[in-house]
């Protein structure tokens, strides 16, 4: 009968990841009344930068629109030299502190220290408060509860295989065993189908209510300027997403970091 000891280790593996994924998906998908405030005037660009990729999304559209408004220029070697010293907002005057009185440095402290700026952190409480960003200690949280249920289901056959293989079994026992484990893999099975339709994808950063606006956004951002539309799509998907070699050369020496 040790096969039902292995029985009892795929279901404590499968309800405990199923369990832990249930949880996790009810924390990211609960928003509050202030939402209704962002639904009314959309999201801003930082806003939009920072639930799509985070701190560093921001002190990049930072940089590249201070660069479109030729306030900033941003070389193909990596460096970034300031031309006009004003900054319009609190991200911008966080990248010129960064940036330094010198007027010039890397671009990479410069994005370091700007993602690391009191006013990012206050845009990410902003959103958190919101419910639309997920919170520090719950950020990764459905994602990493998906990887567990993987697990617990390979577990499950693997558990299943060894139980079936044991010796004497007579063939009636065998297609039990079989029964009894096959309830476990429905089990994980089920609980990734369900977040594959209620959750995905699994951000980082924006809650479901979050990446409603941001979808809205992104519609939105075809029937605007053409400016608007370029810093939207850096907001949303990053330097990578842009033609210009220029720029993306400015950021290279980052990326294998990002």
């Amino acid at each position: 009968m040790l096969w039902v000891l292995l029985l009892l280790l795929a279901w404590a593996a499968a309800g405990t990841t199923c369990t832990r994924l249930c949880l996790a998906s009810v924390r990211a998908a609960a928003v509050v009344d202030e939402t209704d405030r962002f639904q009314g005037r959309g999201l801003t660009l930082y806003e939009a930068a920072f639930l799509s990729g985070g701190p560093a999304r921001v002190a990049d559209l930072t940089l590249v629109s201070m660069a479109r408004q030729r306030r900033l220029l941003l070389a193909h070697t990596g460096w970034a030299t300031v031309v006009d010293p004003r900054g319009r907002d609190e991200m911008e005057r966080s990248v010129l502190g960064a940036i330094g009185p010198d007027g010039q440095s890397r671009i990479a402290p410069v994005r370091t220290t700007a993602a690391a700026a009191e006013s990012v952190r206050v845009l990410a409480d902003r959103l958190v408060a919101a419910g639309l960003a997920v919170p520090d200690g719950a950020r990764t949280t459905v994602a990493g509860a998906v990887r567990q249920v993987r697990a617990a289901a390979v577990a499950v056959l693997v558990l299943g295989s060894v139980a079936l293989l044991m010796p004497p079994q007579a063939q009636e026992n065998r297609a039990l065993v079989a029964i009894w484990f096959t309830l476990p893999l429905i089990l994980t099975l089920s609980c990734l189908a369900i977040a594959r339709i209620e959750v995905h994808p699994y951000t980082r950063w924006a809650s479901p209510a979050g990446q409603h606006l941001l979808s809205a956004l992104a519609r939105r951002a075809d029937t605007d300027s053409d400016d608007r539309t370029y810093l939207t799509t850096v907001a949303v998907r990053g330097i990578r997403a842009i033609g210009e070699p220029d720029l993306r050369a400015a950021f290279a020496h980052r990326e294998p970091h990002a």
